[in-house]
């Protein structure tokens, strides 16, 4: 009866978010919380676990997730115009581990960051359910709160005024999951996301020329049990690269390389060739497959997208042997797979010791790639995340040095390191930390572009102040 009962919950909320998207349609509005904003304490992260594994390191994935995940994209963004970096993050309260929806900027202008705002309670503590953001042509903030599967709702959240993060008023309570939002100029929004159905990650494309009144979402792939993406933006161009879960095993299986784009903000989508495709892929060997990384046996975990100066697809991402956390996995490769007009090259780059270890992929005017993540071994090894390394390459991914390491005896694993949408070169990289075998407090930091400089946001503040500097070896 129970089971029976729980069924048709999920059942009333996956109609609810249908009923949602055709009531944004026809104009219909729910209604909007209260404003302002109510203002935290400071910046304390959200953490969470996944899987128990019963051995020395506790859990498949663990630690201070407030950034979490990649697939969550993006979840910070520079704003030329206002001279600040607006972001969002997982946070809590010190005291209860539950997820709190934050938003807050950096001020390029004083240096300083304010009382991060309280946006939504998610009442979980399952970072699946972070946000992502996307500013529209007029400036106006978008918080896409997501859902991890069916049994809660998502939102949507519009800010009252644009460059603002005092009020917002709720657009859309739907559901979906691991949202990708972006906001193509002058023509809307190209809402890439993923619908659970019977268990399966399927990925799907939402369009709206105004974030109000939304089409019904198209398919675009659905490969067995589904899939994991990362994509970004290069004008109207949008690029996503994908995985795909097997029967046997599904997320823990995760393999092969997909490749698709849209050159017209998500209307018609082709190979990276320029080739039309049949949406949605639904079978293992098709035209957007990179590589057939199951063949070899390998683990494929996505990291990172971008188009270098020649506007070429590179994808950064990781290639393991085992899914749990410990030596089992190694090697665990990160490897980059550039277009390079005809062919996929794909090589290695350097190694960690988690597949769960996350950095972005920066691809620089002058040529230059370059990757901030927790490459190094941290105070907990082998599980999530570590000490923070920054690697370059100024030969498109042939040779990669590592030019510097960021934090030096920490106490807790940093993860998840963030790119902003139209980098800064003050705020290049926003991260967490966290114990990663136990539950902890999580700060979160940022850094510059050269690594020259650390900052811890503060946990307890009572006005807009300046970020804490943390040591930082090799100024």
């Amino acid at each position: 009866m129970r089971f029976h009962m729980r069924a048709l919950m999920i059942g009333m909320l996956v109609g609810m978010a249908s009923l949602a998207f055709a009531a944004e349609k026809v104009g219909e509005k729910p209604p909007s919380p209260p404003a302002p904003l109510p203002e935290a304490d400071g910046y304390c992260g959200i953490w969470y676990a996944n899987q128990p594994s019963g051995d020395e390191y506790k859990f498949k994935y663990s630690g201070g997730m407030a950034t979490y995940p990649q697939q969550h994209v993006p979840i910070a963004y520079y704003s030329e115009k206002a001279r600040k970096t607006f972001f969002v993050y997982g946070g809590r309260t010190p005291e209860a581990n539950r997820l709190l929806h934050m938003v807050s900027y950096f001020d390029h202008a004083t240096g300083t960051v304010p009382r991060p705002r309280i946006l939504l309670d998610k009442k979980t503590s399952d970072a699946h359910d972070n946000p992502t953001l996307m500013l529209d042509d007029a400036g106006y903030l978008w918080v896409f709160s997501n859902a991890h599967g069916t049994g809660r709702p998502a939102y949507i959240h519009r800010s009252r005024q644009p460059y603002s993060i005092e009020a917002f008023d709720r657009v859309l309570v739907t559901n979906f999951s691991y949202s990708q939002p972006w906001h193509v100029p002058g023509d809307g929004f190209c809402f890439l996301h993923t619908r659970y159905t019977s268990g399966k990650r399927f990925l799907f494309v939402g369009l709206s020329p105004d974030g109000r009144h939304w089409e019904a979402p198209r398919p675009l792939a659905q490969v067995v049990q589904g899939h994991y993406q990362i994509s970004w933006r290069d004008g109207r161009r949008i690029g996503t690269a994908m995985n795909y879960h097997p029967v046997q095993g599904g997320v823990n299986a995760r393999t092969n390389l997909y490749y698709l784009e849209t050159p017209d903000g998500g209307k018609t989508w082709t190979t990276v060739d320029g080739k039309a495709v049949d949406l949605p892929l639904s079978t293992v060997k098709n035209p957007a497959l990179v590589r057939d990384f199951e063949s070899e046996g390998l683990l494929v975990y996505l990291k990172d997208l971008g188009f270098d100066a020649d506007r070429h697809p590179v994808i950064l991402f990781l290639t393991s042997r085992n899914y749990a956390s410990g030596p089992a996995g190694d090697p665990r490769i990160w490897r980059t797979a550039r277009w390079t007009g005809r062919q996929w090259e794909i090589r290695e780059a350097f190694r960690s010791d988690n597949n769960y270890d996350y950095g972005p992929l920066y691809l620089e005017a002058d040529g230059a790639w370059r990757v901030i993540a927790p490459t190094e071994p941290g105070p907990q090894p082998y599980n999530t995340g570590g000490e923070i390394a920054m690697w370059l390459s100024r030969d498109r991914g042939a040779s990669w040095q590592k030019v510097k390491q960021l934090t030096h005896n920490s106490r807790y694993n940093h993860t998840y390191v963030r790119r902003p949408v139209h980098a800064h070169p003050e705020f290049y990289a926003l991260w967490a930390d966290g114990h990663a075998r136990e539950l902890s407090e999580s700060h979160l930091y940022f850094t510059d572009r050269e690594g020259t400089r650390v900052y811890r946001l503060p946990s307890s503040m009572t006005g807009p102040c300046k970020p804490d500097e943390i040591a930082c070896p090799g100024r």
